[in-house]
């Protein structure tokens, strides 16, 4: 966790870098809309007005939630390792689109319940699935810490070996529990004001969630103040992984993709830590569930797609990808004001 001492705000120098270049294209000023300001914002992360975003990885933090215990989810944790060996092995549905943007996918065994024999899953456990959050803390700030360093590991890894984005990405039955639990203490608010259906449930179902993560939060009683005190009472070893790879992110100066709630909750915590490792952060899209956009007006990142996705491993994340390499396809083409001897637009107040 020292390593966060080594973050700082992107230089703002390459914004206007790079928003010069998108100026020249011979196009309306700014009319690519957001994609010209994440362009412009990897720019700065990459320290370069050629932006590069051709090295690309999905993380996948697996881990089991004991809430699962409490009857608030559809299936239970031998789900979660089913589904991890799956993305491992390549046959999930965040592979099948990572083949065809042409990205990698690493899974990462962050915490699942069950022992699993797989080559192909990454073997970071930090402990086998958190505690039930009903009856306490989820993890202790020790476990919590190690988690995020996870993370944070996986970037430094992932730079030495290439990689110019990454794109997050969880699997754990229980974890819209976990994450609308964060939400609450982050916002201040009653469950029923952040939780979601998840994968799907009854209204009554929807109830008894809602009701477990209040019990949760007077049982546990997290300093709204304290990220690391939130992220071990009722938090998530997959979320405390991911908040690892946001601080890691703006440690190591990679631009890290935020998928959807589960993903959202995590910057915020890293956001919460470090502050300025949101200038190192891609909002995909909007979740469905109802925190979604809440997370991200709180760390000031506006989403590219708002279709209702929630279906998670990092699968609404990835799908940035190609309408960034849609942006990049016109940042990078000699199709410009000065190649056609036009007059440059100019900015209208």
């Amino acid at each position: 966790m020292e390593r966060i001492k080594l973050i700082y705000p992107t230089d703002k120098n390459y914004l206007s870098i790079s928003r010069e270049k998108w100026n020249n294209v011979a196009k309306p000023l700014g009319s690519f809309g957001e994609l010209e300001k994440i362009i412009e914002r990897i720019s700065a992360v990459q320290e370069s007005a050629n932006v590069d975003i051709s090295q690309r990885t999905a993380v996948v933090m697996c881990a089991d939630n004991g809430v699962v215990n409490q009857k608030i989810s559809q299936s239970g944790h031998e789900v979660t390792a089913l589904c991890a060996v799956a993305i491992a092995e390549g046959t999930s549905n965040i592979n099948a689109l990572a083949r065809q943007f042409n990205a990698d996918v690493l899974a990462v065994d962050i915490g699942i319940k069950n022992n699993i024999s797989c080559k192909n899953l990454l073997n970071k456990n930090i402990m086998h699935g958190t505690n039930d959050i009903f009856y306490g803390a989820a993890m202790s700030e020790i476990q919590a810490k190690n988690a995020v360093s996870v993370g944070i590991d996986i970037v430094k890894q992932l730079k030495e070996k290439g990689k110019n984005i990454i794109i997050t990405g969880e699997m754990g039955i229980g974890n819209t529990t976990t994450s609308a639990a964060v939400s609450s203490v982050i916002f201040d608010v009653g469950a029923e004001l952040v939780t979601g259906r998840g994968a799907g449930l009854t209204d009554d179902g929807l109830k008894r969630k809602i009701e477990v993560i209040n019990t949760a939060l007077k049982v546990n009683r997290p300093d709204k103040n304290n990220p690391l005190d939130i992220l071990a009472k009722v938090g998530g070893l997959d979320i405390a992984g991911m908040t690892g790879l946001f601080l890691g992110g703006a440690i190591y100066h990679v631009p890290i993709v935020i998928d959807g709630v589960i993903s959202a909750v995590s910057a915020a915590l890293a956001y919460m830590i470090s502050p300025a490792c949101a200038d190192y952060m891609l909002a995909s899209h909007v979740s469905d569930e109802p925190a979604g956009k809440m997370l991200l007006d709180f760390i000031g990142l506006k989403p590219v797609i708002n279709a209702g996705l929630r279906l998670g491993e990092g699968t609404g994340g990835i799908l940035l990808l190609p309408l960034l390499d849609g942006a990049l396809a016109i940042y990078n083409n000699s199709h410009s004001f000065e190649e056609l001897g036009i007059e440059r637009y100019k900015k209208l107040s």
